[in-house]
Parts: structure tokens; sequence; C-alpha cells
């Protein structure tokens, strides 16, 4: 039995083919080749003011530094908005909630950072990425190495990137 294609179809399924095949070698692609080495630092002293006015352009995420490059926590743009997020009508307020509600523009980047984010290691592969990510709910980790250095961040639109460059 003989299927008839036409052949606008018939290049739709070739090229299918082809980016399944491609993107099959995307799990094995080092973390390190796919990272942003260009990321913002900022220190957990930092105000807030100053952590909004350095988020511009792509920038969603901020990594919380020591002065050796060290890994001491970890803020999202998300992270930032839950903060300022207008309290529920009927919210039972704790101790903890109080000083959430409480930030100032005096307030500093080590009131609201991750201080134990998800990371992977700049050894890993884009396979235990993917797989943190989707398992965490995460779309940025930050890239250490064995002594916590920071070296990079890992965000989803990275690997989609990766996908469109390969699925050409």
């Amino acid at each position: 039995m003989q299927i008839i294609v036409g052949k606008r179809r018939h290049v739709q399924l070739e090229k299918r083919k082809e980016m399944s095949h491609n993107i099959k070698y995307i799990s094995k692609v080092p973390v390190k080749l796919v990272m942003d080495k260009d990321f913002l630092k900022v220190h957990p002293e930092d105000s807030l003011v100053e952590l909004v006015g350095k988020l511009r352009g792509e920038e969603t995420s901020a990594v919380v530094v020591d002065d050796e490059g060290k890994l001491l926590g970890f803020i999202t743009a998300k992270d930032l908005l839950k903060f300022f997020a207008p309290l529920h009508r009927h919210t039972v307020i704790g101790l903890g909630l109080l000083k959430r509600y409480s930030l100032t523009r005096a307030s500093y980047v080590r009131d609201i950072m991750i201080t134990k984010p998800i990371t992977i290691t700049i050894d890993d592969y884009l396979d235990h990425a993917i797989k943190l990510m989707v398992e965490t709910g995460k779309h940025h980790l930050p890239v250490v190495d064995k002594e916590k250095r920071v070296h990079g961040v890992l965000e989803v639109k990275d690997i989609v990137r990766l996908i469109r460059i390969v699925s050409l």
C-alpha cells in the first residue's frame, strides 16, 4: 500500500524527523555551553532600590554572591513581585508575613533573597537541567562549581534558543 503525500506535507514531515533527531542530542549538551555568563550579580547589603534599578532589559533574575563570587542566594523578578503583592481581604498575618509586608526603600536584598536556591553544576548536561526545571517549576538555575562559585545562570529561554537553532 502506498500513501500519497503532497510535496509540502512531505517537506514538513522530513523537517519534523530531522528536528526530532537534532533535539535528541540537546540533552547531551553541556550546561556551560548554553548558560548565560553575563548575569546580574548583587550583594546581600544592596538595597532593593538598587536591585530594581539593575533589573533591566532581559534581566529577570539576580545572583546574590559574596566578595569571592560564592553563591549566597538568588532572586527572580517573580520573587521580587511576591513581596509587593497586595494583601488578600481575609489574610491572617503572622510575624513572618508582617515582616514581609513591611519592606521599604530601606530594605535589602538579604531580606527577600532565596537562601537555598536550586542549582546545577557547571559539569552538568542539559538533560539534568531540564529535568530539574520541569520537576521544580523553576525557570532559572544558578550554575555553580564545587566551591559554590557562580559561573552563570541557565534560563528556560537559553534552552529554547538552542532548540530554535537546531530546529532550523
